[in-house]
């Protein structure tokens, strides 16, 4: 990254560096977001076997090996020398680690860390990380990467990211049952909800410039204007998704674009990834569990293509990212821009659905406290949410602290989903964040709800 982008990037932390935070409270917030995320690494890394850490369960995933050892390998460059000016531990795996130097396929070929190894390797580089943390100056002015703690909130982001990655391989993998986890709560007032609302037009504030934490692709604060629009009040369950189905909907060609059509021809697809057709029912396969798919939960894995195709079906659209980010964050009331759909607190569980607290999605008009000012619901949680949009820049993005989170993706190849999942972390998911992924990708926590013009 040139210096120039750095004093910008900076100037727009600076600019909006939240004022209760100060240095030692951001040392404790950076402190619980490390050991929260190590935490779930290891529930996901030591609920399995060695031979199962090993094994690739999929070509769409990497070992649940390799993931370990690259969170380490990252902490431990971006940390241990970025930040601490530490010599490195391990130089040597840089480029075994590097994500975009190999493939998931092929990395169950390369020369990985055993188990043993990756554990000790991760967390040598924890506890010294722990003693960079407590001496490192987090106030305003200081560098741009350690500037409120953000390469301490981006590592711990990251790692959550990995974590949330290794639960899909979790879902992939056919051995028994390794995870479990209390259900989600039942919804207490969803008789009552409408099925959409109206959104007004106008311009509102989208992304942020405030959030220190924050990552590239979110910045900088902007203006956009949007026209009215309705959205779904809760995303598409899968009663409503079986409507389709049952309507023919993997059969008719007229309701998918082109490209979504080759693929369901060629994979012979009749229904979400996971699911299959038992003797009038459709059943689904959860975390090595076979169950019945529940009617009133948020239908998960289906490609932005799948939600494509049912919102032409409903006579309805995917939202743009800027109506689904103006549905979650815009306050009518003081037009302001909330952080959350329910305002700038941070989540808790009675509000979204996140951290791995529950392993499925909640049924639809769940988590009332939730809510944006509009009465939308589910929009931080349960499901990530496909939009109708590219992943593009925002106007004065700029990279930081490198291009290969953001600036290599942007482009028509990738669709932005919002709003994050029951797999998803709080320390990473936030209304202005930004996840995106090729339209044909099902075996990500994805859903999705319609929007229609007025």
């Amino acid at each position: 990254m040139t210096d120039l982008s750095a004093k910008r990037f900076a100037d727009g932390l600076s600019e909006a560096a939240e004022p209760d935070l100060d240095p030692e409270a951001l040392r404790r917030r950076a402190l619980a977001a490390l050991l929260s995320a190590r935490e779930r690494t290891a529930l996901l890394t030591d609920s399995v076997d060695d031979g199962e850490l090993t094994a690739q369960h999929s070509p769409l995933m990497s070992p649940l090996v390799w993931d370990l050892a690259h969170i380490g390998n990252q902490e431990e460059q971006w940390l241990l020398r970025a930040v601490g000016g530490r010599e490195a531990i391990r130089p040597e795996i840089d480029g075994l680690y590097d994500a975009f130097e190999h493939s998931r396929a092929s990395r169950p070929s390369l020369p990985l860390l055993p188990p043993a190894e990756a554990r000790a390797y991760a967390a040598d580089v924890r506890g010294r990380v722990l003693d960079i943390l407590e001496a490192t100056p987090l106030h305003e002015g200081g560098r741009p990467l350690v500037r409120a703690g953000f390469a301490f909130g981006m590592v711990a982001q990251h790692e959550q990211q990995h974590d949330e990655t290794m639960l899909i391989t979790h879902q992939l993998r056919s051995g028994p049952v390794a995870l479990s986890a209390p259900e989600p709560p039942a919804p207490t007032d969803a008789a009552g909800l409408t099925p959409e609302v109206l959104v007004p037009g106008g311009a509102f504030t989208m992304g942020t410039s405030a959030d220190p934490w924050a990552l590239d692709n979110e910045r900088p604060a902007h203006r956009r204007e949007v026209a009215d629009f309705f959205i779904d009040t809760s995303p598409v369950t899968c009663g409503d998704y079986e409507r389709f189905i049952e309507d023919g909907g993997y059969a008719e060609r007229r309701w998918w674009a082109p490209a979504g059509w080759e693929m369901v021809c060629a994979n012979g697809l009749t229904a979400p990834l996971f699911w299959r057709r038992d003797a009038g029912r459709w059943l689904r396969r959860r975390f090595g569990v076979t169950e019945v798919v529940p009617r009133d939960e948020p239908v998960l894995h289906v490609s932005w293509y799948e939600a494509d195709a049912y919102a032409r079906w409903a006579g309805r659209r995917l939202p743009t990212e800027s109506e689904w980010e103006k549905a979650a964050r815009h306050d009518p009331a003081s037009g302001r821009s909330l952080r959350y759909p329910w305002g700038d607190e941070d989540p808790a569980p009675d509000r979204a659905n996140l951290g791995q607290r529950h392993l499925r999605p909640a049924e639809a008009g769940a988590y009332a406290a939730g809510r944006s000012p509009l009465g939308v619901g589910q929009l931080i949680g349960d499901v990530w949410e496909w939009t109708s949009s590219d992943f593009l820049p925002y106007p004065g993005f700029v990279p930081f602290p490198y291009r290969e989170y953001s600036d290599v993706f942007f482009g028509p190849d990738h669709k932005v989903l919002r709003g994050g999942s029951f797999a998803v972390d709080a320390v990473a998911c936030r209304g202005t964040f930004r996840n995106w992924d090729l339209p044909v990708r099902r075996q990500i926590f994805s859903g999705f709800r319609t929007a229609r013009d007025v």
